[in-house]
């Protein structure tokens, strides 16, 4: 195989339009393969100007100047030749023609005077970090097999890996320099995809010219000819070992000297630790009258505190190879940690300064609320995300925690409604230490661990204001079956999300429940996936599904599905729940199955400290005991095709499923008469 890097022989533009909500902007160049000695300073070069969080492309454009929302630069590594990658999404409002000027300028700059040494070893120091979170695993794009299997396929030396972290750690700013200016200052393909309605050119430069649906499988078809096969060759099949149950780590408790109760297990694979700092808060305590305001106080926390910058935190945690996440689930707000062994104390300091002091600094509560706003409108333009903001009012009541966006992103009154001091109140109301609890696994003692969270939380003081608090009561408004139609125009498949709540709640523990959904649409195998996609080929994918929230949990009933097969696909999916809710409930062989995937896959749940830590908080949550999981296979091996059937006809109500349907409504409109719901136009105001 030719594996000479090509090269474009001038700067190439193009422009294209498509639903989306902000213009991106791309710089690609084709750059050597994996084994390419300059993929490593070259990666680190791109990590330096695009990829880190004190980037200098995201530094510039998004924290200083505004003018971008987003950017991104990276290397997508192939074996015989890779894409070096930039992005940058444009501010809206913003002229996305200068911006993009602004972006070259910015790299001539650099690859003029290069990275500083600091920037270098910071970008070395997460890769490397990275590294060693990845290889906890056995299997993923970035464990152990993988990995090993990688350097044995493209290198033929399954240790590449070693030489590639000790080229990272190795790197210098004169080389990284030298790998960018040569790969990075050759001629580039400028891609625009700006707001607009796609053109006849944009669909053949996505590769869609025809705009037609595309068939998983067509089931018109006629079968391939089966080609005769080769004489097979014996080879002794290995033994197959029983799997034992699930071995659930032991879990220990202790508390901090202000009241903070401190959950850990021990998970010593690879030298790193994982915390969680998790307050009863969430999506579901978000402002009523100004919704957004959980995820922008979320956003916020690691954008700069009363001592520390935005832009320090952001390198203070590239030097410790560390990572501070915050965000919001339905029930709760998690502000989490993950470090390496011997910097832990240091990433704790860090962890804590941002939980207890952020600074809700004017410019970056503008620069964030810009990104949220953003986020929201490329929600406005997704399928999935515009059925998730749809349903859950109408299944929950506006009133309701509950009956808000499922994204989490609130709405955008809601969002530019939100004041500093609105963000100050939801943070002394709700992300407090008589709210708090922290979790924590990986590679420590209790008794090592115990010190550091007291030094760094044991005197962490409630603030006067009152704790917040939630309410959940349905209201009595009527919630009848019907479809709701989001017109999407050019949509070349339609999205199908149906809800329905069940009578029961997170906290009731439904495992047979869950159990019985594996059998209707929770699987690959299950009743609704076969149907849509296997038999009638009409949907890639197609399923049901039971959120893990803590009070009345929803059913959920999903389908992106052909356009001209949208009411068919309707008609189907709510036979197929009828017919497993009556006449043709769990069979044996169905029951045996779902039991047997459930109890053999469990071991293999837990394989991450950050399994783990999810684990240990869902126990928490819907308050189940420590070694909830070391019980299930008992509970799973007791249950009978009938009880599956009991559960899910008990809780489910077939009959008030309420249907949102994104699509082209010219095409999907006239199908929709066939169904018998009522069929009501929506739109996504706010």
């Amino acid at each position: 195989m030719d594996a000479t890097v090509p090269t474009l022989d001038k700067d190439v533009e193009k422009l294209m339009k498509d639903n989306v909500a902000a213009t991106r902007l791309y710089r690609n160049w084709v750059v050597p393969g994996v084994n390419g000695a300059d993929l490593p300073a070259l990666d680190l070069a791109l990590s330096v100007f695009g990829g880190l969080g004190s980037s200098r492309l995201y530094t510039t454009l998004v924290r200083d100047e505004k003018l971008a929302v987003g950017v991104k630069a990276n290397v997508q590594p192939f074996e015989k030749l890779s894409i070096a990658e930039i992005t940058v999404d444009v501010k809206p409002g913003e002229d996305a023609v200068a911006v993009g000027k602004r972006l070259d300028q910015l790299l001539a700059d650099y690859l003029t005077n290069g990275p500083s040494a600091d920037e270098v070893q910071r970008a070395a120091t997460q890769r490397v970090a990275g590294t060693i979170s990845g290889l906890e695993q056995v299997g993923g794009f970035s464990g152990k097999a993988v990995t090993l299997a990688e350097g044995a396929v493209y290198s033929d030396d399954p240790a590449t890996y070693k030489k590639d972290l000790a080229a990272y750690a190795a790197a210098t700013p004169r080389q990284v320099t030298e790998a960018a200016r040569k790969w990075l200052g050759r001629p580039v393909f400028r891609l625009t995809v700006a707001p607009g309605e796609r053109t006849a050119a944009d669909n053949a430069l996505a590769g869609n010219a025809t705009m037609k649906p595309a068939y998983f499988r067509d089931p018109d078809a006629p079968a391939p000819t089966a080609a005769t096969p080769p004489k097979p060759t014996k080879i002794a099949e290995p033994p197959i070992e029983l799997v034992a149950d699930l071995d659930f780590p032991p879990v220990e408790h202790a508390t901090l000297s202000n009241g903070i109760p401190v959950v850990f297990a021990r998970r010593a694979t690879v030298p790193t630790v994982r915390v969680s700092v998790a307050f009863d808060a969430g999506n579901a305590a978000d402002d009523r009258a100004k919704l957004g305001t959980a995820a922008l106080t979320t956003a916020l926390l690691d954008e700069g505190t009363k001592t520390r910058s935005s832009l320090t935190i952001a390198q203070e945690q590239e030097r410790l190879g560390a990572a501070v996440s915050a965000g919001n689930s339905m029930d709760r707000t998690t502000v989490g940690l993950f470090a390496l062994k011997p910097n832990l104390d240091a990433s704790l300091g860090l962890l804590a300064d941002v939980v207890r002091n952020p600074a809700f600094a004017p410019a970056e509560v503008e620069r964030l609320r810009g990104q949220m706003l953003t986020r929201i409108a490329a929600e406005k333009t997704e399928p999935m995300a515009i059925a998730q903001r749809m349903l859950p009012p109408l299944l929950y009541g506006t009133a309701h925690p509950y009956g808000i966006p499922f994204t989490g992103s609130g709405t955008e009154s809601g969002v530019k409604a939100v004041t500093r001091a609105d963000l100050v109140a939801f943070h002394d109301g709700w992300l407090r230490p008589d709210n708090a609890k922290i979790f924590v696994t990986g590679d420590t003692t209790l008794t090592e661990l115990l010190p550091l969270l007291e030094k760094r939380f044991g005197d962490w003081k409630a603030p006067a204001a009152a704790k917040g608090t939630k309410l959940f009561r349905m209201d009595r408004m009527a919630r009848p079956a019907r479809i709701i139609l989001i017109d999407k125009p050019q949509s070349p498949q339609s999205m199908i999300l149906a809800g329905v709540l069940t009578a029961k709640k997170g906290t009731d523990n439904p495992v047979t429940l869950q159990s019985a959904n594996e059998v209707l649409g929770g699987s690959t195998t299950s009743r609704l996936t076969m149907d849509l996609r296997e038999t009638k080929g009409w949907a890639y994918g197609a399923g049901t599904a039971l959120p893990g929230v803590k009070d009345t949990i929803p059913l959920l009933v999903y389908a992106p599905v052909q356009s001209d097969k949208t009411g068919e696909s309707i008609i189907a999916a709510r036979q197929d729940i009828k017919d497993f809710l009556t006449s043709k409930g769990t069979t044996k062989a169905e029951r045996d199955q779902t039991i047997n995937g459930q109890i053999l896959s469990l071991p293999g749940s837990f394989e991450t400290s950050s399994d783990l830590l999810g684990a240990m908080m869902r126990n928490d949550l819907i308050g189940r005991a420590d070694d909830f999981y070391e019980t299930l296979p008992k509970i799973y091996r007791a249950m009978t095709a009938a009880d599956f059937d009991k559960a899910a006809r008990e809780a489910i109500n077939a009959d008030g499923l309420i249907w949102v349907v994104v699509g082209d409504a010219k095409l999907v409109r006239p199908q929709l008469d066939a169904v018998g719901l009522p069929v009501e136009t929506g739109t996504l105001a706010d």
